[in-house]
């Protein structure tokens, strides 16, 4: 079994299937959930794994169709995932009491976490955001709740004979890896490691399935700014300035709730990479009870 992360590994009890979360440190827990991509998995937040479980009792989770937990062939909604953070949220109760935890999310994964601070906000005592999506433009997404932008029809012809496999398969080739990293870090600098285990990860078996609802639009919620604005815990959102996730007109939407605050860093898409002491210095303040 090829671990993403120097932590111990944890299968949890969840309607989503079997669930895994890596797990090191000691003390009031957090959370850290990866992005969401054709190669995505726990390895995506390495350095704040090893950094803040020096501090903090650290879970990451590997999302349901993505690295050690179950990759069923299924639809994978907003629904699904969120309901993954619930479960991990239980798991982590039962282990360290019912003291609200503080959880950091990455790119679209950031909609799951919010979607489950908003039903639960008595489970969360901080959100951290990294590169959130539902900020693009100055469009808000105010659709009915639970309503998704998925193309339905792009999903059947994605799960027909042949057809999808042999997208992700070309998606997932490893030089298609590494021209993806690079347009997330905005540079050719990327993480070796990542780049080595994001490769990996997309030769398993099932692999194909979350990324086909991903590619189909299922995963992304079209109610996301009514989700953003009923955080009642302190926001801390975070992104870079470099590579294709540069544009966050929508946050000047928070610019003066008292809950939310930012931070830019000259980095790419996913700064603690590239700035891992001031970044995990950043988030340690953050989250620090006052």
């Amino acid at each position: 079994m090829n671990l993403a992360l120097n932590g111990q590994l944890q299968t949890i009890a969840s309607g989503t299937g079997h669930l895994c979360a890596y797990v090191k440190g000691q003390g009031r827990p957090l959370i850290l959930v990866h992005t969401i991509n054709a190669a995505a998995s726990a390895a995506e937040v390495r350095p704040l794994f090893e950094s803040l479980s020096q501090h903090r009792t650290v879970y990451a989770i590997d999302l349901p169709g993505y690295g050690l937990s179950e990759r069923a062939d299924r639809l994978y909604t907003p629904r699904l995932m969120t309901n993954a953070l619930h479960d991990l949220v239980k798991h982590i109760q039962a282990v360290h009491g019912t003291q609200a935890i503080d959880a950091l999310a990455v790119s679209l994964s950031c909609e799951f976490l919010a979607r489950a601070a908003a039903e639960q906000p008595t489970h969360f005592q901080t959100i951290s955001l990294v590169s959130p999506t539902g900020f693009t433009g100055l469009k808000l997404r105010q659709a009915e709740e639970g309503k998704t932008y998925g193309l339905n029809w792009l999903w059947k012809l994605l799960k027909g004979p042949g057809w999808g496999l042999s997208i992700f398969n070309l998606l997932t080739r490893p030089k298609v890896i590494r021209y993806f990293l690079k347009k997330t870090w905005g540079s050719p600098n990327i993480d070796e490691e990542m780049y080595r285990y994001a490769v990996w990860t997309t030769r398993q078996p099932g692999a194909e399935h979350a990324p086909l609802s991903f590619l189909s639009a299922q995963l992304f919620s079209a109610d996301i700014t009514n989700i953003y604005d009923k955080l009642q815990q302190k926001v801390w959102m975070s992104h870079g300035t470099r590579g294709d996730f540069v544009d966050y007109r929508g946050k000047q939407r928070y610019a003066n709730s008292k809950n939310w605050c930012f931070t830019v860093y000259e980095s790419g898409a996913l700064p603690y990479f590239e700035m891992p002491d001031q970044f995990s210095a950043d988030l340690l303040h953050f989250i620090s009870p006052t």
